[in-house]
C-alpha cells in the first residue's frame, strides 16, 4: 500500500497528454487564427467581414457535430478519434497556407472544426471527469492553462514568422508542428478510463470516505441529473445562454491582432500582445481551477465576469499606450480562461456527473451559436465602422448579463433538487 501511494497516479500522465494536445491545438492553431486576418485580407484583397465568415461556418459545423462527437466518444476508441481529430484540425489549418481564394477558408474550416470538437472541446473535460475525483478543478485549470503556456510561446513566434516569412509559410509550419508533436503524445498517454489501466479515478477512495451516503456499490460518478431532465430545466437554459455570451466575449480574441493594427501597431507587436493574452489564459486557468475548488464554481464565475470589465474599459479609454494595451489584453485573456475552466465545472456543479457528456455536449451548443453570430458580426462591424469601440461596449454588457445568468442557473439547480431529480 505504501509503495502504491508513492507512485504517480496515471491520471497525471493522462492530464499531461491532454495539456500537450489542447495546448498545442489551441495555442498553435485556434487562437493564432486572428493573427492571419489582416495579412491575408491585405494580400488577397478580401474584406475582413468576408474572411471572418469562415469563423461562422466553423461554428455551424461545431454546433452540428458536438452531439455526434459525444456519441462517438462513447462508442469508439478515444485515441483513434483524437488522432483523426488532430489530422483534420491541424492539417486543414496548414492547407490555408496554399489557398488563393476566400472559398479555401470556407471549405477547409469544415474538417478543421470537426477535428477541433474532439481535440479542443470534448476530450479534455470528459477525460478529466473520468480520471479525477479529487483535484478536478485544478486539472481543468491545468488543461486550459496549457493553451496559455503554448500560446505565449507560439503566438509571438507566429507574429514574427508572418512578418519575416509570410502568412502562407506560417500556416503550414504551425499545422505540421502540431501534428508531429500531438499524435505521438496521444498514443503514449491517453486512455479513456482508469479501468483500462486497472485503476480507480484519482481520489476516489478519499471522496468515498468523506460521504457516509456513498457505498462501494454506488460510485460518486453516478450522482446527478439525467440529460432528459436537465434539458428541460431553467438551469440548463441559463447555462446555455451563459455559454453564448461568455464565448462571444472570448471571440474578441480573434480580433485582438486586427484591433492592435487598427490602433497603429504592427503585426509583430500584435503577436507579442497575443502572447500576453496567452499568459493571461495560463494564469487565469490555474487561478480559476484552484478558486473553484475552494469557493465553488458559482462564486468564481461571478468574480470572473466582474474582473472582465476592467480590460474592456482600458481598451476603450487608453488603447494607444503600449504597456496598458498589453496589460489589458493579458487581463482579458485571464478572464477568457474561465470559458474552458468554468464551463465544464459549472456543468458538473449544476447537473452532476451522471450523464455529463450528453449534457455538456448539448450545453456548449451555446458556444457554437456564439461563433456563428459573434465572430462574423465583429468582422463586419469593424469593416463598416472602422472601429472596435462599439464591440467592446457590447462585451461589457454581456459580462454584466452573465452575472445574472449564473445566479439564475443555481436557482434552477435548487428546483431540480427540491423536485427530487438529483440522485
Amino acid at each position: 500500500m505504501k509503495q502504491q501511494k508513492k507512485k504517480i497516479h496515471y491520471a497525471w500522465w493522462v492530464l499531461l497528454g491532454i495539456a500537450l494536445m489542447v495546448g498545442l491545438a489551441k495555442g498553435g492553431v485556434m487562437t493564432a487564427g486572428g493573427l492571419f486576418l489582416t495579412p491575408v485580407t491585405e494580400d488577397l484583397g478580401i474584406g475582413m467581414g468576408s474572411l471572418s465568415l469562415y469563423f461562422s461556418i466553423s461554428a455551424i459545423v461545431t454546433m452540428i457535430f458536438l452531439p455526434i462527437a459525444g456519441k462517438m466518444m462513447a462508442k469508439f476508441n478515444i485515441r483513434i478519434l483524437l488522432i483523426i481529430g488532430v489530422i483534420l484540425q491541424a492539417g486543414s489549418f496548414a492547407m490555408f497556407g496554399l489557398m488563393n481564394s476566400v472559398w479555401g477558408w470556407y471549405l477547409f474550416c469544415i474538417p478543421m472544426s470537426m477535428g477541433s470538437v474532439f481535440v479542443c472541446q470534448m476530450a479534455g473535460p470528459v477525460l478529466i471527469n473520468n480520471w479525477f475525483k479529487k483535484h478536478n478543478g485544478l486539472a481543468m485549470g491545468i488543461m486550459v492553462a496549457s493553451g496559455g503556456i503554448f500560446g505565449a510561446i507560439l503566438q509571438p513566434m507566429a507574429g514574427n514568422l508572418i512578418a519575416s516569412q509570410g502568412w502562407r509559410y506560417t500556416y503550414i509550419f504551425l499545422g505540421l508542428v502540431v501534428m508531429i508533436i500531438v499524435i505521438p503524445t496521444i498514443i503514449a498517454t491517453i486512455r479513456m478510463a482508469p479501468q483500462q489501466k486497472g485503476l480507480q479515478p484519482l481520489g476516489m477512495n478519499e471522496v468515498k470516505s468523506e460521504s457516509e451516503h456513498i457505498s462501494a456499490s454506488e460510485p460518486e460518478a453516478s450522482k446527478g441529473v439525467t440529460a432528459v431532465i436537465a434539458r428541460k430545466s431553467s438551469a440548463f437554459y441559463a447555462l446555455l445562454v451563459f455559454f453564448f455570451f461568455i464565448t462571444s466575449v472570448g471571440a474578441f480574441g480573434q480580433y485582438v491582432a486586427p484591433f492592435a493594427m487598427g490602433v497603429g501597431y504592427d503585426v509583430a507587436f500584435a503577436g507579442s500582445a497575443m502572447g500576453g493574452w496567452s499568459i493571461g489564459i495560463l494564469l487565469g486557468a490555474l487561478s480559476f481551477g484552484v478558486l473553484s475548488d475552494k469557493i465553488g464554481a458559482k462564486s468564481t464565475a461571478i468574480f470572473a465576469m466582474i474582473l472582465g470589465l476592467v480590460p474592456v474599459l482600458m481598451l476603450i479609454t487608453i488603447p494607444e499606450n503600449k504597456v496598458m494595451f498589453t496589460l489589458a489584453i493579458a487581463i482579458y485573456g485571464f478572464v477568457v480562461a474561465s470559458i474552458g475552466t468554468l464551463g465544464p465545472l459549472l456543468t458538473t456543479a449544476l447537473f452532476g456527473n451522471k450523464e455529463y457528456p450528453q449534457i455538456y455536449s448539448t450545453a456548449v451548443i451555446g458556444l457554437a451559436v456564439a461563433g456563428i453570430i459573434a465572430l462574423p458580426a465583429y468582422g463586419f462591424i469593424a469593416q463598416i465602422t472602422g472601429s472596435y469601440t462599439s464591440i467592446l461596449y457590447a462585451v461589457a454588457i454581456m459580462l454584466v448579463v452573465n452575472i445574472f445568468l449564473i445566479i439564475t442557473a443555481f436557482k434552477g439547480k435548487k428546483k431540480l433538487e427540491q423536485a427530487g431529480h438529483w440522485n
